[in-house]
């Protein structure tokens, strides 16, 4: 063999040899263990949210109490905005997060869908002609959320403000196997609703509303319900006596302009009750709100009300505390 040739073999064998350790390197043994996987991560906080139902996006807005761990079932509080509102405001005016975080809970505030150029809930009246499926979004919307986080499916429950506290009603109506029991601040009953409405289980019913309300008049219109005309359907519904337990709220806070009757229809013996507070003086607002604004009444917080209310009630009745 030449110096040449010789030169040229020595320069293979460097480099086969140099691949074959760079390759060795690069082996994983087939008896090592694969890596643990990474587990789910619980997300917590305010949250955006969207899904797809019917071919349109519909959002929501979900709060997750940061002490929430998955260990448990918890609870699911629909909370419905107003007509021309949306999701972030009524967090802000119908607060329940420092609630839903002291009592261990998760809400949801939706987001409608616009008619006639305003957000909206589709609940006949001053709706009708509006073709928002929203009790499917309803469903859909929890569904997505049970998927994430633990549940309890007996235990979801719905309020709202004005045409959310109307749309709160039509889900007892039309949704009644799944919403435990509802809870209307400002909101009534329309013509549609109330002529459709099929709860397939007493339901039971709290209901806030102002007697100087302009917005969704007491006396009821001709889109919308009397008051009274509201309360005493359920009363027939739910099958109770028709005897109110009638009280006079303490007037904590005389500067508000307004007082409170309480009239509660059934007892503890009784699956559901149905509660009404009259605001003597109120206007379209949400009591105790921090969000201040004429006519809101300050003797109560409706947000603590309605949550106390709720949680005595299950799908199956009244729930042992």
């Amino acid at each position: 063999m030449d110096a040449t040739r010789f030169c040229l073999f020595i320069l293979v064998v460097s480099i086969i040899s140099s691949c074959s350790k760079e390759d060795e390197t690069m082996i994983i043994s087939p008896t090592q263990p694969d890596p643990e996987p990474v587990s789910d991560v619980i997300v917590t906080g305010t949250l955006s949210k969207s899904i797809s139902h019917q071919g349109q996006s519909r959002s929501y807005i979900l709060y997750v109490p940061e002490n929430y761990d998955g260990s448990e079932d918890v609870p699911l509080l629909l909370n419905y905005h107003g007509y021309t509102s949306n999701a972030d405001e009524q967090m802000q005016y119908g607060d329940f997060r420092e609630i839903a975080k002291r009592e261990g809970f998760i809400v949801a505030h939706p987001e409608g869908l616009l008619f006639n150029g305003s957000s909206h809930w589709n609940v006949g009246g001053w709706t009708l002609g509006s073709t928002a499926d929203d009790i499917g979004y309803t469903e859909a919307m929890i569904q997505e959320i049970s998927e994430d986080y633990n549940i309890d499916a007996k235990r979801i429950y719905s309020t709202g403000m004005s045409n959310g506290g109307f749309f709160s009603f039509e889900l007892a109506c039309q949704l009644s196997n799944k919403i435990a029991a509802v809870a209307s601040v400002t909101g009534s009953m329309s013509p549609e609703t109330i002529g459709a409405c099929n709860p397939n289980r007493p339901v039971p019913i709290l209901q806030f509303h102002g007697t100087q309300d302009r917005v969704v008049p007491y006396t009821g219109t001709t889109w919308t319900k009397h008051i009274d005309e509201v309360v005493d359907y359920w009363v027939t519904v739910n099958e109770l006596d028709d005897t109110s337990m009638t009280t006079q709220v303490e007037d904590i806070n005389e500067s508000d302009g307004s007082t409170l009757e309480r009239f509660q229809y059934g007892d503890d013996s009784d699956a559901s009750t149905v509660i009404h507070y009259r605001v003597i003086g109120g206007t379209h607002t949400w009591p105790g709100s921090a969000v201040t604004s004429f006519g809101t009444n300050y003797d109560i917080n409706a947000s603590e009300v309605i949550w106390a209310f709720f949680d005595r009630y299950d799908l199956e009745g009244r729930r042992e505390l």
